[in-house]
């Protein structure tokens, strides 16, 4: 009699543990909460998702930043106040790939449309450690004129704004929005001419 409680409980504590080490994590539903707080710019939850350590893929470019360096990285985002539209997105073998549409005065200015990236987001449990991103429709003629107009503007006309381009934090950022404020009142690319202030 005690030999069959002992067998019937240890079956019971194995079929639990079965369940629990079969419990699907839903990725693809912490991926559309990450982007919707992404959207809303909620810092608070969006740091909930990462890992200590988030690793950032980008064609050529591979960069390793902790939580707080990369949630640097999204409060300069923020300043360009983006909105994130889910085109797609699919789980599969723990791995999420989402289609994105993006969009904000930033890549209005520098790209004159929405980017569509593809990313694929890596979890460890349920923490984002990677994010790979494949940009779809980049527009590299447009992204460069338009770049290259306002680098050489602010050059000439407010050389302390300099290096804004590359400051990926939110003084950055502002700084950056500035400069477009700046080019877009004081400059016409169809003239060539500065206006008189």
């Amino acid at each position: 009699m005690n030999k069959t409680i002992v067998l019937l409980l240890l079956l019971t504590i194995g079929i639990i543990s079965c369940k629990n080490s079969e419990k699907v994590i839903n990725r693809a539903e912490i991926t559309k909460q990450y982007y919707k707080n992404l959207d809303n710019s909620d810092y608070s939850k969006i740091s909930e998702w990462f890992a200590n350590s988030i690793r950032t893929i980008e064609g050529e470019h591979k960069n390793t930043y902790s939580k707080k360096e990369y949630l640097e990285i999204l409060k300069w985002d923020a300043v360009f106040e983006p909105n994130y539209e889910i085109l797609q997105i699919e789980q599969k073998d723990g791995i999420v790939k989402a289609k994105i549409s993006k969009m904000d005065k930033r890549i209005f200015f520098l790209h004159e449309k929405p980017f569509v990236i593809h990313q694929i987001i890596k979890f460890q449990k349920d923490k984002i450690i990677s994010i790979e991103t494949d940009y779809l429709n980049f527009d590299y003629p447009t992204w460069e004129k338009n770049k290259n107009g306002i680098l050489s503007w602010i050059d000439k006309n407010n050389p302390k704004l300099n290096g804004f381009i590359n400051d990926l934090t939110e003084d950055g950022g502002i700084k950056f929005l500035k400069a477009m404020e700046l080019y877009k009142n004081n400059y016409s690319p169809k003239t060539t001419e500065i206006k008189n202030n």
